[in-house]
């Protein structure tokens, strides 16, 4: 069966494309059947770890600086910065190698080496805060760098993932757009981890205009603030958040499940021995989410869930027993 590419790759998947970047989207969509084939529910995945830089953020980082480009706010001169905990800035700085652009990225000490690695081999610069915020964490220092080096870089433009509208609307013409095709129409539950909460609005908002009762879950970690739960340490990146992004809308989204990293790491765990995929931490967020939801559905529900992104870049996390077993974590509640 042949899929049509989301709204900004254009041909189809037998056309030459012209460029790794045209190559974003199109990821397969599959049945989670060894998972949950007994629950009565329907498990339905799509892949975004296919995508050319390994995950989902492909997607916003190649529309973003698509429509800058279109709209003159990002030209040839144009240096983007941004903070990431790794794959926006794979992303970021394989779309801004292919367009020429200069790209420096504010991390933080819990970036996987393998992410660091990536990052410095696409040709961007590295900023590493060292300072943990008020919350122990590293995504306030990491902004606050962002704002100094945009006062100080000339023609500077902060990509601002977690207020820029364009975030969302990646996943409302891509993600969301195939996922409708892919699945044939009907989808009851929506379940996706939530950091800048741009992808589970986009892919949301598409998915209500032809599943109206659509129920929408977010799947955040434990000790994130997002959705006003108090901070605690939290070891697994990509997932959850130490602010509350701008883009949030927080009527949107029906019900919120909270996963601990070692859940996450048990749930990439069963998703590798069960089904073969080796996902990255945020898809094991999901699929111990899912473990606590699925039981639960009534029999014949369909639900769609996104794994973010790919595992060998958390092999010496998430996939490595001596890290695991500094976590001492409890099992979080729902």
């Amino acid at each position: 069966m042949m899929f049509r590419p989301d709204t900004e790759s254009g041909g189809t998947s037998r056309d030459v494309f012209d460029s790794i970047v045209s190559c974003v989207g199109r990821t397969p969509l599959v049945k989670l059947n060894r998972l949950f084939g007994d629950s009565g529910a329907e498990v339905l995945a799509k892949l975004e770890l296919m995508n050319p830089g390994g995950s989902m953020k492909d997607r916003p980082a190649r529309y973003i600086i698509e429509q800058g480009l279109k709209d003159g706010s990002i030209h040839k001169g144009t240096h983007l910065i941004e903070s990431t905990s790794g794959n926006l800035g794979i992303a970021i700085s394989m779309i801004a190698r292919v367009y020429g652009l200069t790209f420096t990225c504010v991390v933080d000490p819990k970036i996987t080496k393998t992410n660091l690695n990536i990052i410095r081999q696409l040709g961007a610069n590295i900023e590493m805060v060292q300072e943990p915020d008020d919350q122990g964490g590293y995504l306030k220092t990491r902004i606050r760098r962002v704002k100094e080096l945009v006062a100080s870089i000339p023609n500077a433009f902060w990509i601002n993932q977690y207020a820029n509208e364009n975030n969302w609307k990646a996943y409302y013409y891509g993600t969301a757009s195939e996922l409708i095709e892919q699945a044939g129409g009907r989808i009851d539950y929506l379940v996706m981890a939530v950091s800048t909460t741009g992808s589970i609005l986009g892919t949301a908002r598409r998915l209500r205009e032809v599943n109206p009762d659509l129920k929408v879950i977010a799947v955040d970690a434990a000790g994130s603030v997002i959705f006003g739960a108090p901070p605690a340490p939290r070891e697994l990146p990509g997932i959850g958040s130490s602010r509350v992004p701008e883009l949030l809308k927080r009527d949107e989204i029906d019900e919120v499940v909270y996963v601990s990293d070692i859940e996450s790491v048990r749930g990439c765990q069963a998703l590798l021995a069960a089904e073969g995929i080796f996902a990255g931490g945020s898809s094991g967020s999901v699929i111990a989410a899912l473990q606590k939801i699925v039981p639960k559905l009534p029999a014949g529900a369909r639900v769609a869930t996104i794994l973010p992104d790919r595992g060998e870049r958390y092999l010496d996390s998430v996939y490595d027993e001596a890290w695991v077993q500094k976590l001492g974590q409890p099992v979080a509640t729902a």
